[in-house]
């Protein structure tokens, strides 16, 4: 597992008197270390002869190193290799730098490379003397520590975190940094106080420093960006806000012992934070009421709404929009599953991710990582990643992402192999990371999570390789498990006896897109995936209960309110994981509360969402040959197969959006539906590459615009009205994600992802 850019791996390398510690400490049996628990003390001391004996002259006596050899001890290059690999180094040599092959007896050779591991192992891997229970009260107590630190979520996130130190750090480094905090100071972490022209200052970290601003993290977490003409003079203080530790010689022992343990959060871990935190958090209350200028969801409202009531860019000067800054999300495309399925359709690679906006930081979703960027300039705060996960299956196998969630001081995501992991917003380091799913089946997860009250709501993929799907509630506080509703369900449950065949251990159901959430009714809506297998229904006759449906559940407790059915006994992987978008409008003379749900059965469906009342369901599509309608009783009435099944997906998971099949090959459209009929508006053919899933959402404003990404890597402002075309752009990347907006200093922006990069759009 890989931590963030301001993560405790920068803030080890500041101990610049670490390698002469740990020659010390290590080759004279100094009380803070013991051995490697693989290294017996015979070897060590062996190694240590030869050394003297071979090695000293060149890398010298106390392992720093000399004009002719870095030092061996407290090098960070050779941290990560094994005894074994060390000791191939030795026995070849290194001819391009002028270090010779040593041809030695095998057991010279073992013991010199376990001396050499024994100088770079990290803590964790070493036996480190001291009482770790008295170091964690230490820690938490007299020493202060949690002030400024954070472990396993508990503390502040003020200075780095040091959950993962034990696997960081040497426990001389650490003892190194304990001792003299200002010996080196790491990147992120540079100490400044900066004048600006009006005559404030301000005070705190360079997170992120350019020629042209500064992102600083103030003593209280909070970020600042000051751009060059606002500044007046910076000071460097080129020194640690943190004092030296100050405590004897055994509590000092404890205090290493307790941090060299520290080996990240486990699964399933229980975090609060100890203290009141003080990084302003951003509470439900925002959430489910965002300023005209936030983004605060994955779809900027809890409605599913992508509707923005910002108007500064309008039908009058939006073809004076000019790209503001792009930044690219590494894919790291060799450590990524080597499988045909990836093969082929990473060919067509475009994220799916929305960004999120919370107080001028923007995060935003790769193969599994997340990323803090400055919303005004894109430069990056922070980055969290982890290792891709291999023998997955499906759009998780690609590292699809959609986005993340926020409340308080945490940002969640799901992981490619379905965990749930809660970031820190200020340093996102990780605070707890649970498991979804109970057994092992194909599960995966894509979704952006929905944050509802206190808790964040997921689900999972895989639908189409057989699991039990189900969406699932979480404390946001803590992980905890709240609830899960399976959407297939078990014997004796409701809908069981819609399945007549086989038992539906793995009948699908996935639940990959992010729900919608009506705060008034109290009411969760999400919306599930195709039954399992997909086209072959031998084994499943009956209607599949709960694929294919829009679920209204109590946010609460998980329990059913309600369902709709749009397609019962899908045969075609007609998923209805589209958009549930709530409205409420006046509707053919009344004033209802409506979601709307455009299906990619064909069919373009207005609902009452309160009690799942069929009040519209019409096709979008022209050629629709699998039904002639849907009847009173909300039920498709089915036509005879004649050879051809028409839509193959009139729509997908995008916002709103609307495609046309291939009823004229490569054509697709975006379509404006009246709601109250179902009848075309308007529509705009969408010229360009109809293969690789290009299909991206529709975002909407007061400022009369519709914003999307095109077939062909455009993405292109519309009149809301007519559906002309007033300005465009091209990207030349795959566009497959849908757009939001945002203000930050005042100033609109539309931001949107667009092949592997996001991509942020302004006025000049």
């Amino acid at each position: 597992m890989k931590g963030n850019a301001g993560s405790l791996r920068q803030f080890i390398s500041a101990c610049r008197g670490a390698r002469s510690l740990i020659v010390l400490l290590v080759m004279s049996a100094a009380p803070v270390v013991g051995q490697n628990p693989t290294d017996t003390p015979s070897n060590l001391a062996q190694g240590t002869k030869i050394y003297a004996q071979r090695c000293a002259g060149c890398h010298g006596a106390d392992s720093r190193g000399t004009d002719n050899a870095p030092g061996l001890a407290g090098n960070r290059r050779l941290r990560d290799r094994t005894v074994q690999e060390l000791r191939d180094l030795i026995s070849k040599g290194v001819p391009r730098s002028g270090m010779p092959a040593f041809d030695l007896p095998a057991q010279e050779l073992d013991a010199l490379a376990a001396l050499v591991r024994s100088l770079n192992a990290p803590s964790a891997e070493n036996t480190v003397r001291g009482n770790s229970a008295a170091g964690e009260q230490f820690f938490f107590g007299r020493g202060q520590c949690v002030t400024c630190h954070m472990i396993s979520g508990n503390g502040e996130p003020i200075g780095p975190d040091l959950s993962n130190v034990g696997r960081e750090m040497t426990a001389d480094e650490i003892q190194a940094k304990l001792l003299d905090p200002s010996a080196r100071i790491s990147p992120g972490y540079d100490l400044l106080t900066v004048q600006l022209h009006d005559g404030s200052t301000i005070r705190g970290f360079a997170r992120n420093r350019s020629n042209f601003d500064i992102r600083l993290q103030d003593p209280k977490g909070q970020f600042h960006l000051i751009r060059e003409g606002q500044i007046s003079a910076v000071t460097e203080e080129k020194r640690s806000i943190m004092p030296p530790v100050k405590a004897g010689p055994e509590k000092l022992r404890d205090l290493i012992a307790y941090l060299g343990k520290q080996t990240d959060v486990r699964l399933g871990v229980r975090a609060g934070t100890l203290s009141a935190s003080s990084v302003e958090g951003i509470g439900f209350v925002r959430i489910s009421n965002p300023g005209p200028g936030d983004w605060l969801t994955y779809n900027g409202k809890l409605s599913g709404n992508r509707y923005s009531e910002l108007t500064q860019i309008n039908a009058t000067n939006v073809n004076q929009l000019a790209l503001k800054w792009v930044f690219s999300v590494p894919l790291w495309k060799s450590l990524l599953p080597d499988t045909n399925y990836f093969v082929e359709n990473m060919r067509y690679f475009g994220l799916e991710a929305t960004p999120i906006v919370a107080d001028g930081i923007m995060y935003v979703t790769g193969p599994n990582a997340a990323f803090a960027l400055d919303a005004l300039t894109g430069r990056e705060i922070w980055v969290y990643s982890r290792p891709r996960t291999r023998e997955l299956v499906g759009d998780a196998a690609l590292g699809t992402n959609r986005g993340v969630a926020v409340l308080g001081d945490k940002v969640f995501m799901v992981t490619d192999n379905a965990h749930l992991i809660a970031l820190n917003r200020t340093t996102g380091h990780v605070m707890w990371e649970v498991v979804m799913p109970e057994e092992s089946q194909h599960y995966g997860s894509t979704v952006a999570p929905l944050v509802v009250k206190d808790m964040v709501i997921a689900g999972v993929s895989g639908g189409d390789w057989g699991i039990r799907g189900f969406v699932a509630a979480y404390k946001a506080s803590t992980g905890e498990p709240v609830w899960r509703f399976w959407t297939i369900p078990g014997k004796g449950e409701p809908g069981y006896e819609t399945w007549k065949g086989k038992e539906p251990t793995f009948g699908g159901g996935s639940t990959w897109l992010t729900g919608s959430y009506d705060p008034e009714t109290d009411t969760l809506y999400w919306s599930t995936g195709n039954p399992f297998p997909d086209s072959d229904d031998r084994d499943r006759p009956g209607d599949n209960l709960y694929t294919n449906c829009i679920l209204a559940l109590n946010p609460g407790t998980g329990k059913l309110k309600w369902y709709y059915q749009f397609t019962p006994h899908d045969v075609h992987d007609w998923d209805a994981t589209e958009p549930a978008v709530l409205v409420d409008t006046r509707y053919r003379g009344q004033d209802r509360k409506l979601l709307l749900h455009a299906d990619r059965n064909g069919f373009f469906y207005v609902l009452d969402r309160k009690d799942g009342q069929i009040l519209l369901a019409k096709k979008f599509i022209q050629r629709l040959t699998w039904a002639s309608g849907v009847a009173p009783n909300g039920r498709p009435e089915t036509l005879p197969e004649n050879g051809v099944t028409c839509p193959q997906a009139a729509t997908n998971w995008n916002a709103t959006k609307m495609r046309e099949p291939e009823e004229e090959l490569g054509k697709k459209y975006l379509r404006a539906l009246d709601i109250e009929t179902g009848n075309i508006v308007w529509e705009t053919p969408q010229i360009g590459p109809i293969d690789g899933k290009r299909n991206a959402g529709v975002l909407a404003t007061a400022g009369r615009i519709l914003f999307y990404g095109d077939p062909s890597g455009d993405v292109v402002a519309l009149d809301e009205r007519n559906g002309k075309a007033l300005w465009h752009f091209p990207t030349n990347g795959v566009n497959k994600a849908s757009p939001m907006t945002y203000m930050v200093s005042g100033k609109q922006f539309v931001a949107l992802a667009a092949g592997p990069n996001i991509l942020c759009f302004g006025l000049p």
